[in-house]
């Protein structure tokens, strides 16, 4: 019964927001992929006072955007889906501004960040589509 429910929710949501089950499946894998690079970076980092507030403060927004991403997918309406993105795009900018401190502030090299900012950059612009997709079908 509690998989129906589930498979009739993810189903409406497809129908109300063009989300395909699929892309949904590979976004929260992409979102988990994410954070655990995430994880593996802060993990890498020096113990200095400035890179571990540096760390911190990544390690929370980096691993909360896939978080909030699963959030949005568990939804109730079509104004929650919305706003939960929108705190998953706030948690997405907020990674690669900690990521371009690090670079900026010569704790990390830039080549050494490059594949994971691309990575949240994919995501952070998926993420913006999605909320504008979203609200143009709020509308009709």
């Amino acid at each position: 019964m509690r998989n129906e429910k589930i498979f009739a929710i993810e189903y409406i949501k497809q129908i109300q927001w063009g989300c395909d089950m699929k892309n949904i499946d590979e976004l929260k894998d992409r979102f988990k992929q994410f954070a655990l690079r995430i994880i593996r970076l802060c993990q890498s980092l020096p113990t200095d006072k400035v890179s571990s507030v540096i760390s911190g403060q990544l390690l929370r927004a980096g691993t909360s955007s896939g978080a909030n991403y699963r959030a949005a997918c568990r939804s109730k309406s079509t104004a929650d889906f919305i706003y939960k993105l929108q705190i998953v795009e706030e948690e997405l900018d907020e990674s690669l501004y900690w990521m371009e401190l690090l670079i900026d502030g010569k704790i990390m090299a830039e080549h050494l960040l490059e594949e994971l900012m691309t990575e949240g950059n994919e995501l952070l612009s998926i993420t913006v589509s999605s909320i504008r997709t979203a609200k143009t079908r709020a509308k009709k």
